[in-house]
């Protein structure tokens, strides 16, 4: 089995991990609609309550998913 010979400094560790760091979702800004590439912000957007909305992920205001009701949504 292969060992490297040197040790890998500091800087190139850091180096190297400095792409690792986690993102924020990508949500839409319904504010500027444009068309193109923009356009598939919409997919955010629950077709049922038009909320925004994680993707592949069930409504928190109406509980659907897609045209799906999955989850009792209770009104307080």
């Amino acid at each position: 089995m292969a060992l490297p010979k040197r040790r890998h400094s500091h800087s190139r560790t850091r180096r190297r991990r400095a792409h690792d760091a986690l993102t924020p979702p990508n949500l839409p800004n319904l504010q500027k609609r444009r068309s193109g590439s923009h356009a598939r912000s919409r997919r955010f957007v629950c077709p049922q309550c038009k909320q925004i909305k994680l993707p592949h992920r069930i409504c928190p205001n109406c509980g659907h998913y897609g045209s799906v009701q999955v989850v009792k949504v209770e009104r307080s």
